[in-house]
């Protein structure tokens, strides 16, 4: 559990690069790169300070990341020669190994924002790196099915799954895992120009995603059966949040999927489509938000486990909720409301929309940094 700390740093750093990728104009290319950046900065204005904010927290987190992510493995190295390492690949707890390709796919996709805003001329060469990306994303994809099919064999070939001790949504890890490595295909989909790289990408992207789709509707059953049954944990109240970024990852994955057939397919994307599809994610991630925050409020969570002496290496999953929020919110009013005609980019009434998430950001960050001392890594 303890890779959500890395996790969630890259995280955060993807949350700041929003800001580059929906402030700044980058006509003709999807993303905001170094050569759009760079002149912005140089202006003096009110974009340039907000800009020179974000670079510097892409920068932080992004090397936070990185030297969390190298003391998980070393940590876990250590783990594996442990009776708790054997004891955890016999139980339930087997499926949270499924957080390391997840903590990986997320190493791609922060290694490609840190290359693309300080690289120069990164984007001219672009097409020769996304047959890397997809690469790297199917070996993460690759241990992500191995690591989930031994363990969902072994239930099926043993039936050895303690119900009592799935009274909660944690279960969900390993839906995390493959959205991720899904939207991360997604990308190379709808950015590419190559026909081939197109379909690959979003092959990838649709694999992952009906695969993901497919054990939401089992697991999510199981866990709201169990949590009735036997209630909820309060350790594991946070793992009712973990719906708000698989359907973040959903929602940019078919966000992605829909440019990809634009470009190559002949199927033109109608605006429109983006206001619907925006607006049922955000309202379903409003709702399971509402919900696992009253419960986490009701038992006690926040008192005793972020702002108590309690310790639970489960915290940290609370960062993701947090990232998933505020990264969505930035697709619904930048694709939904303002490229539909809703609110006027850069009006009052565009930022105003923005603040809600930006707050949500913000708490996140705080969160994240009394975790991390409290934990002390």
């Amino acid at each position: 559990m303890y890779f959500l700390s890395a996790l969630g740093a890259g995280g955060l750093a993807v949350s700041f690069f929003m800001y580059l990728t929906f402030l700044i104009p980058h006509k003709g290319i999807p993303m905001a790169t170094f050569d759009f950046v760079y002149p912005v900065l140089l202006k003096g204005d009110w974009l340039s300070f907000v800009s020179a904010i974000a670079l510097v927290f892409i920068i932080a987190f992004g090397a936070l990341h990185i030297k969390l992510l190298i003391w998980n493995i070393k940590q876990f190295n250590m783990f594996k020669k442990t009776e708790a390492y054997n004891i955890m690949k016999n139980g339930n707890a087997e499926v949270m190994l499924m957080i390391l390709p997840l903590t990986f796919a997320m190493t791609i996709n922060v290694s490609f924002i840190l290359g693309a805003v300080f690289v120069p001329h990164l984007w001219d060469v672009v097409e020769y790196l996304f047959p890397f990306a997809l690469m790297g994303f199917a070996v993460v994809g690759y241990f992500a099915i191995k690591i989930f099919m031994e363990y969902f064999s072994r239930l099926i070939t043993n039936g050895d799954f303690d119900f009592t001790k799935n009274n909660n949504l944690s279960q969900m890890m390993s839906i995390f895992a493959f959205v991720m490595v899904g939207v991360g295909c997604a990308a190379p989909g709808a950015m590419s120009h190559n026909l081939t790289i197109n379909a690959l990408g979003i092959f990838g992207a649709i694999f992952f995603s009906s695969l993901a789709i497919l054990l939401i509707v089992i697991k999510l059953i199981l866990g709201f059966k169990n949590m009735f049954e036997h209630g909820i944990e309060i350790a594991a109240t946070p793992s009712l949040w973990i719906l708000i970024p698989i359907l973040t990852l959903l929602g940019i994955t078919f966000v992605r999927i829909s440019f990809g057939m634009d470009h190559h397919f002949d199927q033109d994307l109608a605006k429109s489509s983006l206001f619907t599809l925006t607006s049922s994610i955000l309202a379903l991630q409003l709702i399971f938000g509402l919900l696992g925050y009253k419960v986490m409020k009701q038992m006690k969570y926040f008192d005793e486990y972020t702002l108590g002496d309690k310790k639970s290496e489960g915290s940290f999953s609370l960062i993701c909720p947090g990232v998933a929020f505020m990264v969505f919110g930035m697709f619904f009013v930048n694709f939904g409301l303002a490229a539909n005609g809703i609110v006027a980019k850069y009006s009052l009434a565009y930022f105003l929309t923005m603040l809600p998430f930006m707050y949500v950001q913000y708490k996140t960050v705080t969160l994240y940094f009394r975790l991390k001392r409290k934990f002390e890594i």
